[in-house]
């Protein structure tokens, strides 16, 4: 057990300790909800001012309204704990970063091919998709399930659904990796500030440079896709700029978050193998439940910054000041005891669920929630069908980061028919 005067020494932007025991994780953040819900890290010495740190928000309810008072707690600022350089944020500031009128701008034409409605038509797209993956899986009846299933298949989706050529895949993934794993040795080497920002700024470069010509492929040449819905339909249309940025924001929310759904929940299952057992009887009756505990579990971005707006801004009891940072830790508020029973319990059959793993309501809800229900859906319903007795052997390798919950290898043991 944490106790309250350990709490200010709590290492949450020591990326090594995200490496470490999940349990001593859930312990820090259990005693936080407990004692400092609000509380604020230093970044530096004792005698840094505010400007140095950051409030640690760390219950569900707290979060929440947060998330639904833009006004007083901006995202324009940037999303991140740290600071970004500004060239890095001309790269990848998308809708995430922004406030309105711009923010409502972008998501008003984005929104386009993320309706429940414009999704309908894309399970067999989905299924497909997912049966030819299961194809290319290893004969040997062993893989490494990150890069065999989970990576490949929301990075593939999301390119068959803008319309990007296969021979782009490899490039795409690598990239994603570069930049959402930008903390961690495997993916850059060189982890000085000065060799993670030309690592991400050369990936970032690349992926603009991709989809703009694509986009401005797409305006000359208009085709059945979701690029050409954005930067050519009728009435107002992203710019190809624009576009490419978005992008950049689609492959990490939409490959690196799936993903780590997709693999957080094979290891659950595997480690509870009656709740595994339990949704592969009865799939359909309990689908809708079981990907909702998933995404509760897996958390698979850890936090979100917001920015305070004004001097006088309150959160219950606290007060705050123009330019103070809060950072929303999602992965608390999915294991507030004060919200879900047994939290610490996964539960294929949790009902209510009202776990933030899509952000919390509020104008930054994300936009690809329909989609990575249907993902979720379809991968696990085909997984335990070609592969029914599919799990996990061995710990998984956990990605060096505080900010997205990600397993970068898991191997897992299948038998082949």
């Amino acid at each position: 057990m944490i106790e309250a005067d350990e709490i200010a020494s709590t290492p949450l932007n020591d990326l090594t300790w995200w490496q470490d025991s999940a349990h001593e994780r859930d312990d820090v953040f259990a005693a936080l909800r407990r004692d400092s819900p609000r509380l604020f890290v230093r970044l530096g010495g004792p005698d840094e001012n505010v400007a140095k740190g950051f409030w640690a928000l760390t219950s569900h309810a707290d979060i929440t309204e947060v998330s639904r008072r833009p006004e007083d707690f901006c995202s324009g600022e940037g999303t991140q704990i740290f600071d970004q350089p500004q060239k890095l944020r001309e790269y990848r500031g998308s809708i995430i970063d922004m406030d309105n009128p711009e923010h409502a701008r972008m998501r008003k034409i984005v929104s386009r091919g993320f309706t429940s409605k414009s999704l309908e038509g894309l399970r067999d797209e989905v299924e497909a998709t997912v049966r030819e993956i299961l194809d290319e899986m290893p004969d040997s009846g062993e893989c490494d399930f990150v890069s065999d299933f989970a990576a490949l298949l929301p990075l593939r989706i999301i390119d068959n659904l803008l319309g990007i050529p296969r021979e782009h895949e490899k490039f795409i993934l690598e990239a994603t990796n570069t930049i959402l794993g930008a903390t961690d040795a495997e993916y850059i080497a060189d982890q000085t500030a000065s060799g993670i920002g030309k690592a991400v700024t050369a990936a970032s470069e690349g992926l603009i440079t991709l989809l703009r010509t694509l986009s401005e492929e797409r305006i000359a040449a208009p085709k059945d896709d979701l690029i050409t819905k954005l930067v050519a339909a009728e009435g107002e249309n992203l710019t190809p700029q624009e576009m490419a940025k978005f992008f950049i924001l689609l492959v990490g929310a939409g490959n690196e978050t799936t993903r780590n759904v997709i693999t957080h929940g094979l290891l659950v299952l595997s480690q509870n193998p009656e709740q595994r057992d339990r949704w592969i009887a009865d799939y359909d009756d309990y689908a809708g439940s079981a990907i909702e505990e998933l995404l509760r579990w897996a958390s698979p971005v850890v936090h979100m910054r917001r920015t305070v707006t004004r001097d006088g801004v309150r959160l219950g009891d606290q007060e705050f000041s123009k330019g103070d940072k809060v950072v929303l830790w999602y992965n608390s508020a999915n294991r507030d005891e004060s919200v879900f029973t047994d939290p610490y319990v996964f539960d294929i059959e949790r009902d209510p669920n009202p776990h933030l793993a899509f952000g919390a309501p509020g104008p930054h809800f994300c936009l690809g929630a329909h989609l990575a229900r249907l993902e979720l859906n379809v991968a696990f319903r085909e997984l335990f069908l070609r592969f029914p007795d599919i799990r996990a052997v061995g710990e998984p390798e956990v990605l060096r980061s505080n900010f997205l919950n990600g397993i970068k290898h898991l191997r897992a043991t299948y038998t082949v028919k």
